[in-house]
């Protein structure tokens, strides 16, 4: 994999593009001069982990024939206080499915991604967070 990563301003604004042309935009906080044109790089750890377990989740239920007409994540993470680096240590996931599912087929799948199947879960965990998901299907 590579990433290129250029400056765009006299501040913290970046832009990361991947191998396939894809764009990122990050920043730094206005607490420490950035502008918020951007999402925070610890801000898009998360991000990616909600992405990765998301894409195994699909997978792994288009494989059931399972029909996902609605598919959420709500990710809440809290980090290390007064540490440097302030590591991520709670992460909570809540996968909401709406669509002709088994809820036991999306508990399992949900389930092998974070268990099995995520690397960035893994890499997570390997660093110390602690990471607890829970799965609603069909639920208001």
């Amino acid at each position: 994999m590579r990433i290129e990563l250029k400056r765009l301003d006299d501040a913290f604004h970046f832009e990361a593009v991947s191998e396939t042309g894809n764009i990122a935009l990050m920043d730094a906080g206005e607490n420490i001069g950035g502008h918020n044109k951007g999402v925070r790089p610890m801000q898009m750890l998360i991000m990616g982990l909600g992405g990765c377990s998301a894409i195994d989740v699909v997978l792994i239920l288009k494989k059931q024939r399972q029909v996902v007409e609605s598919f959420e994540i709500s990710i809440d993470a809290e980090r290390e206080k007064d540490k440097e680096p302030s590591l991520w240590e709670e992460i909570n996931l809540h996968f909401k499915l709406k669509g002709q599912i088994d809820k036991e087929k999306a508990e399992r799948a949900v389930q092998l991604s974070m268990e099995k199947y995520c690397s960035v879960s893994k890499t997570l965990e390997i660093a110390g967070a602690k990471i607890s998901y829970k799965v609603s299907v069909n639920e208001i």
